[in-house]
């Protein structure tokens, strides 16, 4: 009888460890992503692969990728912030339109940064403080910091600053561009917090269950609002490092960012109910989701489905990790 459960348990092994494998949040959008690129390489003739096509296409990733990362944390901690995409244009606006009341650009990129941190806070405070669903806190915050950024402008784009630090954020080290080194740092950074300090061991804690950690002692409010201040933060980085890039500060800059960070977050296997999920797994959904706006495009299709394809993506990755999440339970059931 004890050879037979052995076997029996041999031969469901290799089962179980498949679906380990594909019950990693990033797996599924890896798999995904090496088929949309082969798929658009081909109806495009090879254009999609092509080094001036990935050059592109690497130059806009690292701006909406840093904006993904911060997402990704908060997400994991069990967060939304929807006030991104106005973050991402107030950094810049603001920077600029107090260089152009004639203060010097370093002191208000400072500024600038510090506006984000602030919004941050204020997302975080009064979401935890009053115990509100952040999805409603932050909604607010997008309405009231697009009003503000509307405001300092004037509805126009501000004069860009000919003594801006165009090297620091849009510049080149080499064949690298400034942007992909900030968004390589980052990446390496938040990733080693997430998977190697107690702050983020707490983080994945915190997303997944609030009370539980709260009764061993984590601190969920500071943790929280770490959080948010770093998802506001990268928020407002990105958008000055693709003003940086467009040299043109405008206010509609960002505008339906947040849901489409959002979305590659999930595609990428971050659990919409907190505690589940890798920087490099969103990543990868971001990338899945600009290769398929871009090869839309090169293939001389509408670019209306790609909102279309999106939402198909972002559902299917829910109900895909929903449904490898229940058959990894049975197995461990029996």
């Amino acid at each position: 009888m004890s050879m037979m459960k052995a076997d029996t348990y041999s031969a469901k092994e290799p089962s179980r460890n498949l679906m380990v494998f594909i019950a990693r949040p990033e797996t599924l959008s890896v798999l995904l992503l090496l088929l949309t690129i082969a798929v658009f390489q081909i109806l495009s003739g090879g254009i999609v692969l092509s080094p001036y096509n990935v050059s592109n296409v690497l130059t806009v990733l690292p701006e909406i990728g840093l904006v993904v990362i911060g997402i990704t944390v908060l997400m994991i901690a069990g967060e939304f912030d929807l006030s991104v995409g106005s973050v991402f244009a107030l950094a810049p606006m603001m920077a600029f339109s107090l260089a152009e009341m004639g203060l010097p650009i370093d002191l208000t990129i400072m500024l600038a940064i510090f506006a984000t941190l602030a919004v941050g806070f204020v997302n975080g405070y009064i979401t935890l403080r009053f115990n509100l669903p952040s999805f409603i806190t932050t909604l607010g915050m997008l309405f009231v910091v697009h009003s503000i950024t509307v405001t300092i402008s004037g509805g126009f784009p501000p004069t860009f600053a000919q003594d801006a630090p165009v090297w620091l954020f849009a510049g080149s080290v080499g064949p690298l561009k400034a942007s992909m080194i900030w968004f390589f740092a980052i990446f390496v950074l938040i990733t080693v917090y997430l998977r190697s300090t107690n702050v983020g061991a707490w983080t994945y804690a915190i997303g997944g269950q609030q009370e539980v950690a709260k009764s061993v002692g984590i601190n969920t409010f500071a943790v929280k609002i770490g959080a948010f201040m770093l998802c506001s933060f990268l928020a407002g980085l990105a958008g000055l490092i693709q003003v940086f890039r467009l040299r043109s500060p405008l206010p509609s800059l960002g505008e339906g960012l947040e849901l489409q960070v959002i979305a590659a977050a999930v595609i990428g296997g971050v659990a919409l109910t907190g505690g589940k999920g890798t920087v490099i797994g969103a990543v990868v959904g971001l990338a899945l989701l600009k290769v398929i706006e871009n090869g839309l495009v090169l293939t001389g299709m509408d670019a209306s489905w790609f909102k279309f394809a999106a939402g198909i993506l972002m559902i299917t990755a829910v109900i895909t990790h929903a449904w490898i999440g229940r058959r990894l339970s049975r197995f461990e059931e029996k």
